[in-house]
C-alpha cells in the first residue's frame, strides 16, 4: 500500500477521496497531505451562496461515499424532516455536508493513527520516480510514495476573436463563478449576452435576473437549446435495460447507437428512462469507442447528449420559462464570430447564423459559459503545463483532460502507465467520459482508494 500520499485539489473530488480514505480500516497509519490551495472540501459547484443554484441530482443520489448513496439524504433530513430523495435541494446545503463528512473523517482519523495535513498551498509541480513522487509547492517540497490530482476542469479561457481591450474592460468574464461570488446589486437597464446554454448558462440567468432586475438577457449557443427538464417526479426504467446495452456493446458506432436510442426511446413511457438507464453503463460504453468513433460523437451528438443527460430541476426550468415569458430572456442560434470594444465602451459582438448570416449587435456584459475546459495541451494551468512539457503525464488526445487508465492512473509520454501518479474527477473524461458528478465522483474514490491502500508487493 501506498502510506503517504498527497492529494492535489480544494474541491468535492479531493474531499472525497480524502474521506474514503480515511474511512478504511489499514493495517499501517496512512500519512496524507491534502494541497487544498484556497479550496475548503466544496469546490465551485459546492462553494456557491445562492439560493438559485440547486442540484442536478436528487437528494437520495448525492452521498458522498459509494457504501452510502443515501448519506446526503440522511442529513438533509436530520435538520429538515419534510425533504424528500426526490428533491433537488440547494448546492450550498450540499457544500455543508460535504464538510461536515471531511470533519468527521479528519476527527476519526488521529484516532486510528492516521496523519493528515491539509496545506492551503497550490502545487507548482509533480515529479515522479520509481521510488515515489516529490510535490513541490513555493519554496518547499514532500516526498510522497504516490500523488492524485483532483483539481477539478481547467481556467477557462476566452474564446477566439475576443479582443484583448475587451478582456481589459473587465466586461467580459471568462469565468463566471468569480464574478458571481462578486456581484454587487445594479439596477441599470443593462444588456447582457451569455454564450453557451448549458446548466452554467442557467445559473448565470438566475442568480444575475434577481441582482439586476431590470436587465435584459440574450442567450447565444450553436442550437440556442437550453437543457432538458427532470419529470417532477422520480422515474424507474420498465426493465433493468440490458437488452439495449448488449445492442450497444455489440457494434460500438455512434450512427447505430443513435438508432438504437431513437429506437428505445419511441418504445418508453418517456425518453429520460431510456437516458437514465445507461448512467451506470456509459463509462464502459465509452471504453469501447475508438478515436473515430469519440471524434464523431464529439462533433456531432454531444450536444445533444448534454442536454438529456445533464438536466435541469423543474422548479428550475419553470423560471426560465418565466423569464422568457416576461421578455427579459432571448434565445439565438449561432456562433459567436468576433468581441470588440465600442467608442462609448458597449461591447460590439458579431455572430454568424445558421446560413452564414452575420449580424451585429451591443452589449453592456458578456459571460462566456461554454463548459468545462479539459485541454490540458494548450492550457495556462502552470502543474498541468509542467507535467505535459516534461512528459510526466500526457494530454489525452481529444483535448478530454490527461490520458489515463481507467483506474486513474495517468499514462506517461511513452503512453505507459504511471505506478504512483493518479487522477480523479474532470480530467478522467477522456478515459471515463462520465466523470463530473458525484454519483461518478464516489465510485472513482472508491476505486481510487483500493488501489493506493492494495498490497503493493
Amino acid at each position: 500500500m501506498f502510506r503517504k500520499v498527497a492529494i492535489i485539489g480544494g474541491g468535492a473530488a479531493a474531499a472525497t477521496l480524502v474521506s474514503e480514505l480515511l474511512e478504511r480500516r489499514t493495517t499501517q497509519p496512512l500519512h496524507l497531505y491534502w494541497y487544498t490551495g484556497d479550496g475548503s472540501g466544496r469546490g465551485i459547484a459546492y462553494g456557491t451562496r445562492s439560493p438559485h443554484h440547486l442540484l442536478n441530482v436528487r437528494a437520495a443520489s448525492m452521498g458522498m461515499f459509494a457504501s452510502k448513496p443515501q448519506g446526503f439524504l440522511e442529513y438533509a433530513q436530520a435538520a429538515d424532516p419534510t425533504v424528500s430523495g426526490s428533491d433537488f435541494l440547494p448546492r450550498r446545503l450540499y457544500g455543508e455536508y460535504l464538510e461536515s463528512r471531511v470533519a468527521q473523517a479528519m476527527a476519526k482519523a488521529s484516532a486510528s493513527g492516521h496523519e493528515v495535513r491539509q496545506i492551503p498551498f497550490t502545487v507548482d509541480s509533480l515529479v515522479p520516480e520509481p521510488s515515489g513522487v516529490t510535490v513541490g509547492y513555493g519554496d518547499e517540497s514532500n516526498q510522497t510514495d504516490a500523488a492524485v490530482l483532483a483539481i477539478g476542469s481547467l481556467p477557462p479561457r476566452s474564446l477566439p476573436g475576443v479582443d484583448a481591450d475587451v478582456i481589459a474592460s473587465g466586461r467580459y468574464i471568462t469565468d463566471p463563478w468569480p464574478f458571481l461570488a462578486n456581484a454587487e446589486p445594479d439596477e441599470r437597464p443593462l444588456r447582457v449576452l451569455v454564450i453557451g446554454l448549458g446548466l452554467t448558462a442557467v445559473d448565470v440567468l438566475l442568480d444575475l435576473s434577481e441582482r439586476w432586475p431590470n436587465a435584459t438577457f440574450t442567450a447565444l449557443s450553436r442550437h440556442g437549446l437550453l437543457p432538458e427538464a427532470h419529470l417532477s417526479a422520480a422515474s424507474a426504467p420498465a426493465g433493468d435495460g440490458a437488452e439495449l446495452v448488449e445492442a450497444l456493446e455489440d457494434d460500438p458506432n455512434i450512427r447505430m447507437w443513435i438508432a438504437r436510442l431513437r429506437e428505445a426511446t419511441e418504445h418508453a413511457d418517456d425518453w429520460r428512462v431510456v437516458t437514465d438507464s445507461l448512467r451506470s453503463v456509459t463509462s464502459k460504453l465509452w471504453t469501447l469507442l475508438p478515436d473515430e468513433q469519440r471524434s464523431r460523437f464529439l462533433r456531432h451528438a454531444r450536444w445533444a447528449w448534454e442536454r438529456a443527460r445533464h438536466r435541469m430541476p423543474p422548479q428550475v426550468a419553470e423560471s426560465i420559462a418565466a423569464m422568457e415569458k416576461a421578455g427579459r430572456f432571448l434565445r439565438g442560434r449561432g456562433r459567436m464570430q468576433t468581441v470588440k470594444l465600442a467608442d462609448d465602451g458597449s461591447l460590439s459582438v458579431t455572430r454568424v447564423k445558421p446560413g452564414g448570416v452575420k449580424e451585429t449587435a451591443s452589449f453592456d456584459v458578456v459571460v462566456q459559459t461554454v463548459g468545462l475546459n479539459t485541454d490540458t495541451l494548450r492550457t495556462e494551468h502552470p502543474l498541468v503545463r509542467q507535467l505535459v512539457t516534461n512528459g510526466h503525464a500526457r494530454p489525452e488526445a481529444l483535448g478530454l483532460g490527461f490520458a489515463a487508465q481507467a483506474n486513474g492512473a495517468l499514462l506517461d509520454g511513452d503512453g505507459k502507465p504511471r505506478p504512483n501518479l493518479f487522477a480523479i474527477g474532470t480530467l478522467l473524461r477522456g478515459a471515463l467520459w462520465e466523470s463530473t458528478a458525484m454519483p461518478e465522483i464516489r465510485v472513482q474514490a472508491r476505486n481510487l482508494a483500493d488501489t493506493l491502500l492494495r498490497d503493493q508487493g
